[in-house]
């Protein structure tokens, strides 16, 4: 049993407790030699009982379900109607105070016995007493002609009321939980597309790169080829899962480094710096390395000397980064920003909402990344 059913059965158990206790507490108060017992045995205390379980129940359950939700409106009020004209007609709540007034008269005939002597009700001199007893048993309420069970009908009204409330509530419950399963499908959704576009895209740049050493005739071309299938291996694989170790994300971008290295020459210097324990903590593949393919890919130049400067630093609950490189994009190449940043901000909103902070600042020809995960 799940803990929603678990809190409906126990809601449903203490409100009819409640309801329950009502008429005991109301028909044993109205004298003081009132019998709990024999209210709990009454006939009449039952089906006063089973008669408004009966309409909570069929209302919250069919009525609602198969006629109201339906729009089936006019059947639905006809069917209400028949409700309250049972409770006019049967009177569960007057039979119930009349089966008790008759058991206490019954226990106690004495006090049927008319005043007697001189006083208010004394009848007048010479005259017999009224026979007030005339006509019925002794026990018996006095009738007082047609009445209508006006707390009979009420009732009626409560639990219709009540049986619509838990019915809304039921049903507003269940609409959520499929909002929010809906939205985790969304984003679990969104999340394996982003990854989908992030693989591609950068196995696309590093075959460019080990291409260009092929062409060449390199030395270091089969070195590169086992760097990258390592890096493969990792795609492949760990890109998978949501989290993986850091370490893992860290030997892949001393890869990628190597590889960039072969490409570029002496032009551009990288710096890389690990501190703290990189395979005692967890990160989202691919999630750092955006960053850094991203600063290899604006901040280099066959013509220029740069640095590309790539610190990271973890411990046992944070994880900060900070990659900082020279821009020599043109126009044209900065406004082709593709995937890579704008993926990572929602990668990072899906992955760690309210648990990272991230400034990307663009200005005096440098270009700076400061990422802190709280993991």
């Amino acid at each position: 049993m799940t803990m929603g059913k678990a809190s409906d059965l126990v809601i449903h158990i203490t409100g009819w407790l409640i309801f329950l206790s009502l008429p005991l507490l109301f028909i044993t108060g109205q004298s003081e030699e009132g019998n709990i017992l024999a209210v709990l045995t009454s006939r009449y205390y039952w089906l006063f009982l089973s008669f408004y379980i009966l309409i909570f129940y069929a209302n919250t359950y069919f009525l609602i379900p198969r006629l109201y939700l339906k729009k089936k409106y006019v059947a639905y009020a006809a069917v209400l109607l028949l409700l309250i004209g049972a409770a006019w007609i049967l009177k569960p709540f007057d039979h119930l105070v009349a089966d008790n007034f008759r058991f206490r008269h019954m226990e106690r005939p004495e006090r049927m016995a008319p005043p007697r002597g001189d006083g208010l009700f004394s009848p007048p001199s010479g005259q017999p007493p009224p026979d007030i007893g005339e006509g019925r048993p002794r026990g018996e309420m006095p009738r007082r002609g047609a009445r209508v069970d006006v707390i009979s009908i009420f009732l009626v009204f409560m639990m219709l009321a009540l049986s619509m409330a838990v019915q809304i509530t039921r049903r507003w419950r269940l609409t959520e939980q499929r909002a929010a399963q809906a939205e985790a499908g969304k984003a679990n959704a969104e999340l394996s597309f982003l990854k989908a576009q992030i693989n591609p895209h950068f196995l696309f740049n590093t075959l460019n790169n080990i291409y260009s050493l092929a062409i060449t005739h390199n030395e270091h071309t089969a070195d590169s080829i086992m760097k990258l299938s390592n890096i493969m291996r990792y795609v492949s694989d760990d890109v998978l899962q949501d989290f993986v170790l850091l370490q893992h994300e860290t030997d892949c971008i001393r890869d990628y480094i190597d590889l960039q290295r072969l490409r570029l020459g002496q032009k551009t210097k990288v710096e890389l710096a690990v501190a703290g324990g990189p395979g005692q903590v967890q990160v989202a593949p691919l999630l750092l390395m955006t960053f850094v393919e991203n600063a290899f890919k604006y901040g280099t130049s066959n013509h220029e000397d740069t640095l590309i400067s790539i610190r990271l630093e973890a411990d046992a609950h944070t994880i900060r980064f900070n990659c900082r490189n020279k821009v020599f994009a043109t126009r044209k190449q900065a406004e082709r920003t593709g995937i890579g940043i704008a993926n990572t901000r929602q990668r990072l909103d899906h992955l760690y909402p309210g648990k990272y902070t991230l400034d990307i600042a663009n200005s005096e020809g440098f270009f700076n990344v400061q990422l802190v995960l709280q993991v």
